[in-house]
């Protein structure tokens, strides 16, 4: 008995043991990453996230060697995690979910559960593109505020609306604020509006920027 409660804490790992593993998070952090940039939908992509995802899944499975069947080790590691503090906040769901995807790969792959890693990445992945790609449970268009500042002094009668037309599937005036003198009148436009594509977001919102008498263009959207 006193030799079985020993064993618990040895642990050895050899060198070839240790760059599979690596090598084996590295490739399915790759295809997370690549999962995620082909299937975001929101307007800021982020390509330090897209990153974080594959070194992510690779730190992971370093933790979990370093860990591997020592309680010691295992009990040190979450005091330590408990010291660091999360400030940046996750406000997409989907963002969310691919950081537990990452890290229960890389867990996989820490215990040398190649096929679990591979298949788990292949099917979770291939399961969220299917759901992407037809749009399944998921709303047509989301909706996003964009707020318009101009010299209407300088401007045609309801000059956004064909570029409305050629972004939005929808629009909607919310609000007409007055920022300005009436000799130099500066006005505020709040619309709701839903995008045909998200992705061409930036393209109205610089389309709106080009336009006489505009001062500035903001788009936002809050998951809140």
């Amino acid at each position: 008995m006193v030799t079985d409660f020993q064993e618990i804490f040895v642990f050895s790992i050899s060198t070839v043991e240790v760059m599979a593993n690596v090598l084996v998070s590295l490739l399915c952090g790759i295809v997370i990453a690549i999962i995620y940039k082909y299937t975001y939908r929101g307007l800021n992509y982020s390509a330090s996230f897209t990153v974080s995802l594959i070194l992510l899944t690779m730190i992971t499975t370093i933790v979990i060697m370093v860990i591997g069947n020592n309680l010691a080790r295992a009990f040190g590691m979450v005091g330590a995690m408990s010291i660091i503090r999360f400030r940046t906040a996750v406000k997409d769901a989907a963002d969310i979910m691919f950081i537990f995807f990452s890290l229960a790969i890389g867990l996989a792959a820490g215990v040398k559960l190649y096929f679990i890693a591979f298949i788990g990445t292949l099917t979770v992945g291939g399961v969220y593109l299917l759901m992407s790609k037809f749009s399944f449970v998921l709303p047509r268009g989301r909706e996003f505020l964009l707020q318009i500042t101009a010299f209407t002094g300088k401007m045609a009668d309801n000059p956004f609306a064909d570029e409305f037309k050629r972004y939005c599937r929808k629009y909607k005036l919310v609000n007409v604020k007055t920022l300005g003198e009436l000799e130099n009148e500066v006005m505020e436009f709040s619309y709701y509006i839903n995008l045909k594509q998200e992705s061409k977001g930036k393209n109205l919102v610089g389309e709106i920027k080009k336009m006489n008498g505009v001062k500035s263009v903001n788009l936002f959207f809050d998951e809140d």
